[in-house]
């Protein structure tokens, strides 16, 4: 992942962001949240640190669910962002980033809820929900290999 800075944005130019240095993580997210708020069968994310992410113009929250909020264009409905309330990351849509092939995701999270008929081919760790747990772990060798 590139150490400098990236930019992006929604689709109709309302809101711009700068996000600083590289993401922890980029991931694809297969949750039924995700598919239903992008009419997609995933979402790629970046995780940054909210402290180096700048915005022009304000994107929408709105609650996910009861821990999480996304944030998109209220002018165009861009997807751009998914985070925890007062946590110290936040998640930018990937796909928004005017260079998305500078942030290639390393995993795929949430693929107990994967669409059944996309056929994932690549070698990359995958976890039924989060990383993390013991059972998860040995998933992502065993659907890695």
């Amino acid at each position: 992942m590139s150490k400098r800075d990236q930019e992006g944005g929604c689709l109709c130019g309302a809101v711009r962001f700068k996000a600083g240095g590289s993401p922890s993580h980029v991931n694809f997210c297969h949750c039924r949240m995700c598919q239903k708020a992008s009419g997609a069968p995933m979402m790629a994310w970046a995780t940054y640190e909210r402290s180096k992410i700048a915005f022009d113009g304000t994107p929408k929250l709105r609650a996910s669910s009861a821990t999480a909020e996304r944030g998109f264009c209220e002018e165009c409905g861009s997807t751009l962002i998914w985070q925890r309330p007062n946590a110290a990351t936040l998640d930018l849509a990937v796909a928004a980033f005017d260079d998305p092939n500078a942030l290639a995701p390393s995993e795929h999270i949430w693929t107990e809820s994967r669409a059944r008929w996309l056929t994932l081919t690549d070698h990359l760790p995958r976890y039924r929900q989060r990383r993390g747990s013991v059972e998860d772990a040995a998933m992502a060798e065993e659907e890695a290999s």
